[in-house]
């Protein structure tokens, strides 16, 4: 058994050293290309999984192979947020002099890192692997994706027509390389031989990044935790919380999991969420639901991106035609509450809560059981509540009056960059909390020359003036 183990693993490493080989030499014929020969490159790569019939055939093979999400959901993430993350960097600069600080006579030199090793997961398994890839050649640097298995064929056909569209433009196609047989060893091996790893995945996985000994960037628990005060327009709020909890039937870690409502406008709120097409559980389908979601105290792979349907009928639970996602009523959070936690599907507790400072004190509760530094959302037109709230969360975003799950990884409608590798920062476990991007996977030169006059240090008088005062 031992000696199976360590063959599997040696020639796990011969294997994934010829990717890398071949990955290095793709990305050596493009260390000196200029802008425009990048962004030849990244426009024809996005158009060839983003054409209308080639999205919609990478939509239905994705909900056929991996049966997680739906087929709207994946024609939108493979036919508009490929085109908006495309859109997002196409004026970027990622070649040559960045920026020139003319007061501290700097200049900052994008250099390219080298070999991208990402991991994708099958949540989504569509766009991820487009976007993982364009920002890497965005650097100009080369990547090799390795995808969860119950997604693996989605990621060959998608890799495939990339390879094809970096030909057509002349460059070496191994600048995308995917493993068509993915395994715990190839990846594990992946993470130890590229030069910089782009994570994102479970948690297991993403340690597993941090662990390898590669510079990571991995990402954190999602479990977004929403806020509707009294200043909300409540039709709205309903509206988008719904387009948020139901997009791809929740497959994305950033969908609304908690939503903490004002008791001023509890009831008609409700009642909005309702006519939305939610579905009010009492306390018996609660039970029902939890004995399905969680299994042995783990969030069960059946649930995962299921219709409301499915989850009724494994629950037992008699829904109602037209609702589309669980309300369920909640009070508290942590292990004893499971419903507090991220639940990967179409099901959302829901809080009542007196005033803001309660709702800040329930959302930072929740997130430090699950999902602290991801995101939060807040319903409002009150800037002081707004600001308050940011202030008070340990939160890397904060949407206001936006859908959480298209609007913090970047929509057409904010200045969020577009990606779907969303960090956490120290919160949450990451190295970053930054929306990812091409400008992660870049090493930076700086250049300094010496300032036309030499600074001088203030006397101790004004630069310690405070502190003197105090240590008399």
């Amino acid at each position: 058994m031992s000696l199976d183990i360590q063959t599997s693993v040696y020639e796990a490493s011969e294997f994934v050293q010829s990717l890398v080989e071949r990955s290095r030499k793709a990305q050596a014929q493009i260390e000196n290309y200029t802008q425009e020969q990048v962004d030849e490159l990244i426009t024809t790569m996005v158009w060839a999984v983003a054409r209308p019939e080639v999205a919609e055939k990478i939509a239905q093979f994705t909900v056929d192979e991996t049966q997680l999400g739906n087929y709207d959901g994946k024609y939108l993430k493979i036919f508009r947020k490929t085109r908006a993350a495309l859109y997002d960097i196409i004026d970027d600069k990622s070649v040559g002099v960045l920026e020139e600080d003319k007061e501290r006579n700097i200049v900052k030199i994008a250099k390219p890192v080298g070999v991208i090793g990402a991991l994708v997961p099958c949540t989504n398994p569509e766009a991820t692997p487009v976007i993982k890839a364009i920002s890497a050649v965005k650097g100009r640097n080369s990547i090799i994706l390795a995808p969860h298995p119950r997604s693996k064929q989605t990621n060959k056909m998608i890799v495939d027509l990339m390879r094809e569209a970096i030909k057509a433009c002349g460059a070496p196609e191994d600048l995308v390389i995917g493993i068509d047989n993915p395994q715990l060893e190839t990846t594990n091996e992946l993470m130890k031989q590229c030069d910089r790893i782009l994570a994102t995945g479970g948690s297991a996985m993403v340690n597993a990044a941090y662990s390898s000994g590669t510079p990571a960037l991995g990402v954190g628990v999602g479990n977004a935790v929403i806020t509707v005060d009294d200043t909300a327009n409540l039709d709205e709020a309903a509206e988008k919380i719904r387009i948020s909890k139901t997009l791809d039937l929740a497959a994305s870690c950033s969908s609304d999991n908690s939503v903490l409502v004002f008791e001023s406008v509890y009831e008609d709120f409700l009642a909005k969420l309702q006519a939305e097409g939610g579905y009010l559980c009492d306390k018996e389908e609660k039970q029902k639901l939890q004995s399905v979601i969680w299994e042995d105290g783990h969030i069960s792979s059946r649930i995962v991106a299921q219709p409301a349907s499915t989850l009724a009928g494994m629950a037992g639970i008699d829904l109602p035609e037209g609702k589309t996602f669980f309300i369920v009523p909640e009070t508290g959070a942590g292990r004893e509450f499971p419903f507090s936690g991220e639940k990967m599907s179409v099901v959302m507790a829901f809080y009542k809560v007196r005033n803001l400072e309660e709702a800040i004190e329930l959302t930072n509760k929740i997130q430090a059981y699950q999902g602290q530094g991801h995101s939060c959302g807040i319903y409002s037109y009150s800037d002081d509540n707004i600001m308050t709230f940011a202030m008070a969360t340990k939160t890397s975003r904060v949407m206001v009056n936006q859908p959480q799950a298209p609007s913090n990884s970047g929509n057409l409608w904010n200045g969020m960059r577009q990606t779907f590798s969303l960090g956490c920062g120290s919160w949450g476990g990451n190295s970053t909390n930054n929306n990812i991007t091409w400008q992660d996977l870049i090493n930076v030169t700086w250049v300094s020359k010496p300032l036309p006059k030499t600074k001088e240090l203030p006397p101790d008088e004004v630069l310690f003036a405070k502190a003197m005062d105090k240590l008399k």
